[in-house]
């Protein structure tokens, strides 16, 4: 197994997410040497991600597949109805594992990056319902990675960020843009 060192950045979210994926990927540069990992928790029906945020960045924008080479400077979405898992170079796919209530991908794959990526790990976790995400937190915290909730009043649907922020790990609360900021300080830091 091979293991990649270069940074990795979780973007969770949910219910007025699409707002801020394009207001973050809008700020991002596309040669920072990260892999942008959207987490999008529906269930119901197939994402379309893929098909609208390439108008809002130049790096290429991929529907995760499984085995799909993970790589710095894309972005990848992952697809409805599943739960997301690494493992040294490469995406995993899976049944999602909480078909009934609120799904919690977003905590499963930030579990997943704990365990098995060798680089440095940024957890986003954006506008949305419920608190997927939040339980995972402390975990990225106790291996030395960064975690960044939406600033709130700059969400469409608070309950994601203040929900991360109640979980007592998080390093910096910021807006989409300023997140950007920190990311691209954090990358070229790297």
């Amino acid at each position: 197994m091979v293991v990649k060192n270069f940074p990795i950045v979780c973007v969770g979210g949910s219910a007025g997410g699409l707002d801020a994926y394009i207001r973050l990927l809008r700020n991002l540069p596309c040669d920072m040497g990260v892999a942008i990992v959207i987490v999008n928790h529906i269930t119901t029906v197939p994402t379309q991600l893929h098909e609208v945020l390439p108008r809002f960045t130049t790096m290429p924008v991929d529907l995760i597949t499984e085995r799909l080479l993970i790589e710095p400077n894309h972005v990848f979405i992952i697809p409805s109805n599943r739960d997301l898992h690494v493992d040294g170079e490469d995406f995993h796919l899976k049944p999602i594992s909480k078909p009934r209530g609120w799904p919690d991908v977003i905590t499963v794959f930030l579990r997943s990056l704990t365990a098995h990526w060798g680089g440095t790990l940024i957890a986003v976790i954006v506008s949305g319902y419920d608190g997927d995400g939040a339980d995972a937190l402390c975990g990225i915290k106790e291996i030395c990675g960064i975690t960044i909730a939406q600033k709130p009043s700059t969400a469409k649907q608070p309950d994601m960020p203040e929900s991360a922020i109640s979980s007592g790990c998080i390093d910096f609360i910021l807006s989409p843009e300023d997140i950007a900021v920190e990311i691209v300080r954090i990358a070229r830091a790297e």
